[in-house]
């Protein structure tokens, strides 16, 4: 039994998500964490930034792991981008450096665009 609505809410949400969906949800958080990080920087809160830093972190690796490498080339290329955008958030939480997060925004905002073009794609080919 679940005491907080909202956490049955996002259980019940992950639970019942598509493929598709899920990854979007991924992308959701580690951007959400991102400007988390960005703003904690900002505000000299090194423990809170410190603590997104890693939880993007671990999003980022779920991605990469969960990747079907039977896929092609567009798998190897999306598993060095991840491996890449791991390399700068160890950067950034180290150096405490928004450029570094910056830039890792842009390629998961660019990275969740396409999921949203081909979810789109998906819904208007099942649509009646």
């Amino acid at each position: 039994m679940v005491n907080n609505p909202y956490d049955y809410y996002k259980r019940t949400q992950v639970e019942t998500a598509s493929q598709g969906r899920l990854i979007l949800m991924l992308y959701e958080g580690a951007l959400k964490n991102l400007r988390s990080a960005h703003n904690s920087i900002n505000h000299k809160d090194i423990n809170r930034a410190h603590c997104m830093l890693m939880k993007t972190q671990d999003i980022i690796r779920e991605l990469n792991t969960t990747l079907n490498m039977n896929a092609g080339e567009i798998s190897q290329n999306l598993r060095n981008l991840y491996l890449y955008m791991l390399q700068r958030l160890v950067e950034a939480n180290v150096s405490k450096d928004n450029e570094k997060i910056e830039e890792v925004i842009d390629l998961l905002t660019t990275l969740k665009g396409a999921w949203d073009t081909i979810i789109l794609k998906n819904k208007a080919v099942i649509a009646p």
